[in-house]
C-alpha cells in the first residue's frame, strides 16, 4: 500500500530534482547521506564485502540533486562475478547498492527515478545482469526476481528472499552457480 501511495504522490509532486553522475566532489554528502538513512549498521552487510576496496562500475555511480544542486538521492552499481556457468567460466554481473533517498524527500518518486536511470545505463553500457540485497516489494516494479538468483551466494550471511536479480540480457544468468566475487577496479 505505501508503494501505491508513493506513486500517487510521486504523480502529483512537481519534479524537483535531476539525476546526474556523481563527482569526487559529492563523497563527503554521499556519505553523509548514506549513514544518516541507513544507519551505523550499513558497513557491516554483505553487500559491502564486495564493494571494499572497490570503485563503482564505469558511468554507474549516480546522485540525484535538489534544485540547489544538493545530494538527495545515491545509487551506485559494482562490477562482479556472479558465480560460473555449468562449462566454469565466470559469469559478469553488476551489484546495485546501496539506494538511497534523504528522508525529507521520500515520496517524491527520486528512488525510482535513480533505479530507472542506473538500470537504463547499465543496459546501454553492454551489461548482461543486475543483482541486489533488498525489498522484493520495492524492486520487484523494476523486473528484480528472486528466482534468478537461486544458486548464487553472497559472500557473509544474507536473506534469500531478499537476493534478488535482473537480466538486462535474456538468460544471461542461465546455469550461473557459485559465489559472488568483487571483480571491479581497485582504489589507487
Amino acid at each position: 500500500m505505501a508503494a501505491v501511495l508513493n506513486s500517487v504522490r510521486a504523480f502529483f509532486t512537481p519534479q524537483t530534482f535531476h539525476i546526474d553522475v556523481e563527482t569526487p566532489a559529492d563523497v563527503v554528502a554521499r556519505e553523509t547521506l548514506l549513514d544518516r538513512v541507513m544507519g551505523p549498521g550499513r558497513r557491516r552487510k554483505s553487500s559491502e564485502k564486495l564493494r571494499a576496496g572497490r570503485v563503482p562500475a564505469e558511468g554507474l555511480a549516480l546522485v540525484a540533486r535538489d534544485e540547489d544542486g544538493h545530494v538527495i538521492g545515491t545509487v551506485r552499481l559494482w562490477n562482479v562475478q556472479a558465480g560460473v556457468t555449468r562449462e566454469g567460466r565466470g559469469v559478469e554481473a553488476l551489484l546495485l547498492g546501496p539506494l538511497a533517498v534523504d528522508c525529507a524527500h521520500e515520496g517524491k518518486g527520486i528512488g525510482s527515478a535513480l533505479m530507472r536511470a542506473a538500470i537504463t545505463e547499465a543496459a546501454q553500457r553492454g551489461h548482461g545482469a543486475v543483482l541486489l540485497v533488498g525489498d522484493a516489494p520495492y524492486y520487484e516494479r523494476f523486473g528484480f526476481q528472486a528466482d534468478l538468483t537461486q544458486h548464487l551466494v553472497m559472500p557473509g550471511p544474507f536473506e534469500r528472499g531478499r537476493f534478488l536479480a535482473l537480466e538486462l540480457k535474456k538468460g544471461w544468468l542461465e546455469g550461473a552457480a557459485g559465489m559472488l566475487v568483487a571483480t571491479g577496479r581497485k582504489f589507487s
